[in-house]
């Protein structure tokens, strides 16, 4: 019997299995996918809200005791990271109210890798069938290999961390929105819902519906590959105007490029065209997201891959836009040729109200991909999975994107939270 069952082999998954055997335990890790990892290795940053109060402010609707965990947990992590020898970068900020470290993923899961190996299982290409239920409590799952044996798997404990749902169209549909089936994906094709599924059988509460995702607007017509998933978001958003087909701006999209993903996800199509001008090419398009990170021409990039991309010389070109498109290019020159004056703006562009003044302007026409849902196994700070009376069900733990509850249509970190409570979940596994 081992102390903790890994779901899921991720960032959560590999630091809860990790941190079992450094605790002196037993841990067997079982990853869908051919090898370990899952997105989180997509990512290169861990960053969360510096305080309460920002996180309160970034993330209302958030549960409380799972915002307070990460933001006062977060410290530990990057101190975690260290000590399994992965160096962690000067802390800078993260989309104007983050705080975060860069460091290296990928070395970081082979040395969790490692750690597990000295007391615990690893397998890949398998995936749990179901879980064991004794009483209530979870005692385990069978699991199925990659040839199709069916093995059974005792432990004190069991945690999912298989990587929420976004793999799935139909999940998709259901919990983020009907346009959502057909979206791109800027994560690992596994994740589609083993968790959901599992927890849901155990009789877990899920929520919350409408909490929104976390992604990016990238150029539409671009098939998504992993290696595109940091270079070919369009990021500079923040610092552009987004206008759907009826030509009107619907969002601020000064205050993140994620937010504005969700909110055109629930436009026509799902689709609009983004806008900056000679300014917001050299400062932003061609810049680094993050301080230290890399700089790359993104409309280029966008251009040689096949997107929908145009140079346009003056406000006045937009109303002589192509019928073909299925935009109202008169209605994008007259709202353009507002913010190229300084106008006041609607929605207001809170934090960066500067006139997009300064032609020629680079089009891009974008569609949101998610990187993981929101909605998920709901949790508690302890990363106990809770029954839909609030009580947690015995044996059972959740981590990663995998869960619900921490944001709602609101972001502070993906790997911050999922390192945090992957350890919370090891701690409880190693009192059971």
């Amino acid at each position: 019997m081992f102390d903790l069952l890994v779901l899921g082999g991720g960032i959560a998954g590999m630091t809860a299995a990790a941190a079992t055997v450094r605790g002196g335990g037993s841990a067997m890790v079982v990853e869908k996918g051919p090898s370990l990892g899952g997105s989180g290795q997509y990512a290169g940053y861990i960053w969360t809200a510096p305080d309460h109060d920002v996180m309160d402010r970034v993330n209302p609707g958030g549960d409380p005791g799972l915002k307070r965990a990460v933001v006062d947990d977060f410290d530990d992590a990057v101190e975690w990271i260290g000590s399994l020898g992965v160096s962690c970068g000067k802390r800078v900020p993260v989309i104007g109210y983050g705080r975060g470290h860069r460091f290296d993923t990928a070395q970081y899961v082979d040395r969790c890798r490692q750690v597990v190996a000295a007391n615990g299982e690893i397998i890949t290409e398998g995936s749990a069938r179901r879980l064991l239920l004794d009483d209530g409590t979870v005692r385990g799952a069978e699991v199925e290999l990659a040839d199709g044996v069916v093995r059974t798997v005792e432990a004190k404990a069991t945690l999912l961390a298989t990587g929420g749902f976004q793999a799935d169209p139909e999940l998709r549909a259901r919990y983020l929105h009907e346009q959502a089936r057909d979206v791109e994906l800027r994560s690992n094709p596994f994740s589609s819902g083993d968790g959901l599924r599992l927890a849901a059988e155990a009789g877990a509460v899920i929520g919350s519906e409408g909490a929104g995702f976390y992604g990016h607007l990238i150029p539409s017509g671009v098939s998504l590959e992993p290696e595109l998933f940091v270079d070919i978001t369009l990021y500079y958003s923040e610092h552009a105007a987004l206008f759907n087909l009826a030509g009107e701006r619907f969002v601020d999209e000064t205050a993140a490029d994620h937010l504005t993903a969700m909110a055109l996800l629930e436009q026509p199509e799902a689709r609009g065209l983004l806008v900056t001008d000679s300014r917001g090419y050299r400062e932003r398009i061609t810049g680094a997201y993050v301080e230290g990170g890399d700089s790359l021409d993104k409309f280029a990039l966008a251009r040689s891959r096949g997107a929908r991309c145009v140079v346009a010389d003056s406000v006045s070109d937009f109303a002589e836009m192509p019928a073909e498109w299925g935009y109202d290019g008169p209605g994008i020159a007259e709202e353009l040729g507002r913010l190229a004056k300084g106008e006041s703006a609607r929605p207001a562009r809170e934090f960066d109200p500067r006139p997009l003044d300064e032609p020629p302007y680079y089009v891009v026409e974008a569609r949101p991909a998610v990187t993981f849902p929101f909605t998920g196994v709901r949790i508690d700070p302890r990363a106990r999975v809770l029954a839909a009376d609030g009580t947690p069900i015995p044996g059972l733990l959740a981590a990663g994107s995998d869960i619900g509850g921490l944001y709602e249509r609101a972001y502070a970190g993906g790997l911050a939270p999922a390192i945090v409570f992957a350890r919370r979940a090891a701690a409880g596994a190693l009192v059971n």
